[in-house]
């Protein structure tokens, strides 16, 4: 199975936080899963550390490295087909970063792990 984890879920997991429902744990944790991380979700990261609305034990770029490196999971690059597959998105959801999130899982053919309740309002498999 190949995931995308979205930005709350990336941290949660790195957190260990009991947030992360128990459907999503097991699935990141199956070795068999293909685990992919967005860049857009670590542009999110860099400027909500920026505004101090996210604390890190070390820099935010040490930390979504060394992160992704640790859990064996897989970065996603942001490419142009991705942008502009927005544009045949429906505006459900006003968040950029969630909008290009669902974007590359229908481009990439990802399932998206998140808790967001309106992301399942897009033509994408969302787990949660």
């Amino acid at each position: 199975m190949k995931l995308l984890l979205d930005t709350h879920m990336f941290l949660w997991w790195n957190m260990d936080a009991p947030e992360l429902s128990w459907t999503a744990r097991e699935l990141i944790a199956d070795q068999d899963a293909e685990v992919y991380v967005s860049a857009v979700s670590a542009l999110e990261i860099v400027i909500k550390a920026a505004e101090g609305r996210l604390l890190f034990p070390e820099a935010p770029h040490t930390y979504v490295v060394s992160r992704i490196t640790a859990n064996q999971m897989q970065g996603l690059p942001i490419e142009i087909s991705h942008v502009l597959e927005v544009s045949r998105l429906e505006d459900h959801h006003s968040d950029p970063f969630d909008r290009l999130l669902v974007a590359q899982c229908r481009v990439e053919s990802l399932k998206l792990v998140s808790a967001d309740p309106v992301l399942r309002k897009y033509p994408v498999d969302v787990i949660w």
